[in-house]
């Protein structure tokens, strides 16, 4: 039997609608508790608002929203066909000849284009609000003094000492961050006046201090003077230069493509920001996997009964896919597994599993 075009927006429509309504519940939820995180990390700090907090977890609301659709979709979905089920609709749709295939396409349909919008509209403005937010974080909250940034011409690095700021520039570094090459430090007043530069060969990261070597030191008031080996003071540690470097969530899915080639042609270690890219190529396949996980369990309510069964089932279907998911990505960042296949492992192992339950509960 072939769908009707009406059945089939029927369907789709009552998926979509189920699927927003669980969506924004989460969002809802996750503002408050955002809220309250803002307010106990801001209730000591001088200068910082109830509007200027409020504004912040909205900001964050985007991003962690992100983290949660496929769940928003996998019990949106659950709720939607049960719905139908209960209904009678489900029944009578099977009882006209109607495949669980033909039955759960507009939902598969709905959520590929839900995950394409993610991807490609919601991703750059969630981007741009989490850059908002991360500005703010380091200005209120965290008070972070030191910045870091990937440019095309190298790597550019503000930082704190008892002088003053200083801005270091460099060609090239490796991967971790602890060895610079073709160093330019720019020196600072605490008013903000020039103080002179220093250039060097190479830094390397020592605790409270870059060693430089084969070093020129070109003060304001002051001759220029070859030193082979420098001490610069720095207030940086290793763990600061990481979590200085821009989110990944931070960056517009339009625009990783460039990061991340710029990133690995200065000599940063880009792998994070690849399965990044990878895992929103493949949100819509996963999306799609939930979908199917949904139909399991609602076609298990509708020949065995059992809504207890349905609610257990879905949360620890989600459970899976969030732990295979953090696992994927463990492996994926330490260079066990490819890239890729770190991204899209989560959605082809629980994709494989819904289609054979599927196919058993339908077939036989």
């Amino acid at each position: 039997m072939n769908l009707s075009w009406t059945l089939s927006r029927y369907l789709g429509r009552q998926f979509l609608g189920v699927a927003m309504i669980t969506f924004s519940i989460f969002l809802s939820l996750i503002f408050m508790v955002e809220l309250v995180e803002m307010l106990r990390r801001g209730a000591d700090k001088p200068g910082v608002t109830f509007g200027l907090l409020f504004s912040m977890a909205l900001l964050e609301v985007p991003r962690l929203g992100s983290r949660t659709l496929p769940f928003a979709i996998l019990f949106g979905g659950m709720a939607a066909f049960l719905r139908l089920s209960r209904n009678n609709e489900l029944v009578i749709a099977r009882a006209a000849g109607v495949s669980v295939w033909q039955f759960i396409a507009p939902a598969l349909a709905v959520a590929a284009l839900i995950g394409t919008f993610v991807v490609t509209i919601f991703n750059p403005v969630a981007a741009t609000m989490t850059t908002r937010f991360g500005q703010l974080e380091s200005k209120y909250l965290e008070q972070r003094t030191s910045f870091i940034a990937v440019s095309a011409n190298g790597l550019w690095l503000r930082q704190a000492d008892s002088t003053g700021q200083s801005v270091v520039h460099a060609g090239h570094m490796d991967g971790r961050g602890l060895k610079l090459d073709e160093v330019t430090i720019f020196l600072y007043g605490r008013s903000g006046a020039f103080l002179g530069r220093i250039d060097a060969a190479t830094a390397s990261l020592k605790p409270g201090y870059w060693q430089l070597e084969d070093v020129w030191v070109l003060m304001v008031e002051d001759q220029p003077r070859h030193f082979g080996t420098y001490h610069q003071e720095t207030s940086l540690t290793m763990d600061q230069i990481e979590e200085s470097f821009a989110r990944e969530e931070s960056i517009s899915f339009w625009e990783l493509p460039h990061f991340i080639n710029t990133a690995e042609a200065a000599g940063f270690s880009a792998r994070r920001y690849q399965i990044y890219f990878h895992q929103l190529l493949a949100l819509p396949a996963l999306l799609c996997t939930m979908v199917l996980v949904a139909a399991v369990f609602s076609m298990r309510i509708t020949r065995m009964g059992g809504l207890l069964k349905m609610v257990i089932g879905g949360i620890l279907s989600g459970f899976l896919v969030y732990f295979l998911g953090n696992l994927s990505l463990a492996l994926g960042l330490s260079g066990i597994l490819p890239t890729t296949l770190a991204a899209w492992a989560p959605s082809i192992v629980v994709m494989l599993l819904g289609l054979a339950v599927l196919f058993h509960l339908e077939d036989g």
